[in-house]
């Protein structure tokens, strides 16, 4: 395998709101010319916080590209200039209202590498605890709720639980504490 197997001969690139698309014309590696495109985003966070009551902070929010009110875990963009953990942080307090003196970087992930080059990062928030009220953004409608971990399975079990950062979140986690699996 070579490092990049495609030769980018030309690109065009859109910005649209929050989203750039990016078309570049290839040479694959048999010589035959292909258009590839493909969406550009900031990174992101999520944020796996476990209270010191052992009870996972939950999310209930509309979501207009789905049409529909999803469960998830707290999550949201890196800003400009800023770390990831620090992002995880503030996206924790201004939707939750927790916070967290004890972080564990679950590394990243990309959701998506065949149409974005979206990266998130996951974090696992020990012993939060509740400092304040949420500071929502003006498109944010975000119901907090507190559940146990066997609650979090069953709702991934039974399909209530799609977001996707927040279950590759759950599986960093499960996979690090524990390790017994019935097959």
């Amino acid at each position: 395998m070579t490092a990049n197997p495609w030769k980018i001969t030309s690109t065009q690139t859109t910005q649209i709101d929050r989203f750039k698309i990016t078309i570049d014309e290839i040479m694959l590696t048999n010589e035959e010319a292909k258009n590839f495109s493909y969406i550009q985003f900031r990174d992101g966070v999520c944020i796996l916080a476990i209270t010191e009551d052992q009870e996972i902070i939950l999310l209930k929010q509309y979501r207009h590209a789905v049409q529909s009110w999803e469960f998830e875990l707290p999550a949201g963009m890196i800003e400009d200039e800023e770390e990831a953990l620090y992002a995880a942080k503030r996206e924790l307090l201004e939707e939750t209202g927790y916070q967290s003196l004890e972080w564990e970087s679950f590394d990243y992930f990309f959701p998506s590498p065949g149409s974005t080059t979206e990266k998130i990062h996951l974090f696992f928030a020990k012993n939060a605890f509740k400092v304040r009220d949420q500071a929502l953004d003006p498109t944010e409608d975000i119901s907090v709720s507190l559940i146990t971990p066997e609650e979090m399975s069953g709702m991934i079990t039974d399909g209530r639980f799609k977001h996707g950062a927040g279950l590759a979140c759950w599986a960093k986690y499960i996979s690090k504490y524990q390790h017994s699996f019935l097959l």
